[in-house]
C-alpha cells in the first residue's frame, strides 16, 4: 500500500497504520521533515515483520498541528 502526502512547511511527522480495534500495528514514519511530496510504503506487515491479516485498517498522520485519518483495505 502506497501512502502520498505533502508537507507545507518542516515539522515532525507520525504516520501509524492501527487496526479497526485501535491497536498500533505499524509505526510507518516518525521524524522531522523538511516540506515537500513525500511517499509512504506499508509491505503488509506488523511491526515485528509478521504478515498482517487481510481486512480494513486505518492510518493517521499527524504533522504539527494537523491530523489526518483514514481508512485502507489490505487485500492478499
Amino acid at each position: 500500500t502506497t501512502i502520498r502526502y505533502d508537507l507545507p512547511q518542516a515539522t515532525d511527522v507520525t504516520l501509524i497504520i492501527y487496526d479497526m480495534l485501535g491497536r498500533e500495528i505499524k509505526v510507518l514514519v516518525s521524524k522531522k521533515m523538511s516540506p515537500g511530496s513525500y511517499t509512504a510504503m506499508w509491505d503488509g506487515t506488523d511491526r515485528l515483520g509478521q504478515p498482517a491479516a487481510a481486512g480494513v485498517y486505518i492510518y493517521q498522520l499527524k504533522s504539527g498541528d494537523f491530523i489526518n485519518t483514514k481508512k485502507l483495505v489490505l487485500v492478499k
